[in-house]
């Protein structure tokens, strides 16, 4: 049996060579990429650009085409370097990709991403790199914007961070203060009572030691009986009355030395809480040191002799317990530098309307590494546990506070000094 097979005949007719290439050239004109071609060596000469570059960049194809080194002199002076540093590597791997800038006809920058693929002929040699430039400026604008919409974010977190740290110090240390305005008024009731009775035992004394005196002045005389004289005289050996009678006058006065010690303690306690003071006042400076060395005695007398050097100084507006906060921070510091035995110096003058307390020590000194860095919050050179790092970056925010400035000096192996500068008289102060 013969198969028969139909024939059909397409009434689509065949394109010519010139209508592919016409399609072809408008397909390139109108996309979004702007198509082109350059020789494979030197300045990378562009032989062919597509006709939508005049709508992207401005240029003619014409005149992007004539000038040999057009591509090279409109990328951005930024971003030309890391473009020519590695081109050679697209003879290697035969394709690269670029995001920079390119200038425009009217003078602006745009962000373009260039694709690039080396074409080699059936010899592998290069003949030709054709490449398409796409412009991305509105995505690099948004990514800028999302970097620093972050940025911002994780500035103001930090900010939080560090806000939320220094008002947890600041209710610690107003915590402490409460307590130690708690301990001096608790304190200070039975040393007031004891304090009394020792004075009271102290004339009682006197006037026992007064009989005695009396007694002894009779058995010198022969008007008792040589009986009366032994017994009296035996009492007197067995009780050691020579050594009671100058002991008693010792231990009363060191009691009462012991008393007033306290008494300085619990008055230093309240000086330097400054407990219910929310409103600025005129602060004794002097008075306020004097206060936080005695608190501070204890950090401080293992490590150090505090040497001072006080000027006269004005009275200064401000706030006493936080002004007291940044000298303990100082003191400890200078205390917790000294490795074994050394000084810690204060010194005061008013100069030009200026106070300045200067707290220098023999400590190990900072590093110049970390000297720029000491005011950060958190930043600390202390082992783990011993130390926040906040200690510092609070005084640094209480002085500004009241419109003053801490300057450092420090050099390894000699020691530091702080100087805190508050000025006499404020315009306006910040509460």
């Amino acid at each position: 049996m013969t198969q028969q097979f139909e024939t059909f005949e397409s009434n689509v007719p065949i394109p010519q060579p010139m209508e592919i290439t016409q399609r072809f050239e408008y397909l390139i004109a109108n996309t979004p990429a702007i198509i082109y071609s350059s020789v494979p060596s030197g300045d990378f000469k562009m032989t062919f650009v597509s006709e939508n570059a005049s709508r992207v960049l401005g240029y003619a194809p014409r005149e992007m085409v004539e000038d040999p080194n057009f591509w090279f002199d409109h990328i951005h002076p930024d971003d030309a370097p890391n473009i020519f540093s590695s081109l050679a590597l697209l003879f290697v791997e035969g394709e690269r990709a670029y995001e920079y800038r390119f200038l425009t006809k009217d003078r602006r920058y745009l962000w373009m991403h260039d694709s690039l693929r080396l074409i080699r002929d059936e010899n592998n040699n290069p003949i030709e790199v054709i490449g398409s430039l796409t412009n991305i400026t509105e995505r690099k604008l948004m990514e800028e914007a999302l970097h620093r919409t972050g940025e911002e974010q994780r500035s103001l977190i930090e900010k939080l961070k560090e806000t939320q740290a220094q008002l947890l110090q600041s209710e610690k240390m107003a915590s402490i203060g409460q307590l130690a305005a708690g301990v001096a008024h608790e304190i200070n009731n039975p040393v007031g009572f004891v304090s009394s009775n020792v004075k009271s035992l102290q004339t009682y004394v006197d006037k026992l030691l007064l009989v005695i005196n009396q007694q002894e002045e009779l058995l010198q005389r022969n008007e008792l009986s040589d009986d009366l004289k032994n017994q009296a005289k035996k009492l007197s050996t067995e009780a050691d009355l020579s050594y009671l009678r100058e002991d008693v006058v010792d231990l009363i006065a060191e009691s009462l030395d012991g008393l007033k010690r306290v008494k300085d303690i619990v008055q230093s306690l309240k000086d330097f809480s400054h407990v219910g003071e929310s409103d600025w006042q005129m602060v004794d400076i002097t008075k306020g040191l004097e206060s936080t060395i005695t608190i501070a005695n204890n950090e401080v007398k293992y490590k150090a002799v505090i040497e001072k050097h006080y000027g006269e100084l004005p009275l200064v507006k401000g706030l006493a317990s936080q002004l007291n906060q940044v000298f303990m921070n100082l003191l400890v510091n200078a205390a917790h530098s000294i490795v074994e035995r050394g000084t810690i110096s204060i010194y005061t003058e008013c100069k030009d309307d200026w106070v300045y307390i200067k707290v220098q020590d023999t400590g190990c000194g900072i590093p110049p590494e970390n000297l720029s860095r000491i005011f950060e919050p958190f930043f600390t050179t202390k082992p783990i546990g011993s130390g926040t790092g906040l200690g510092l970056s609070l005084s640094y925010g209480i002085v500004q506070k009241h419109s003053g400035r801490i300057d450092v000096q420090s050099e390894v192996g000699v020691g530091t000094s702080f100087t805190v500068c508050l000025p006499v008289s404020q315009l306006s102060v910040n509460n």
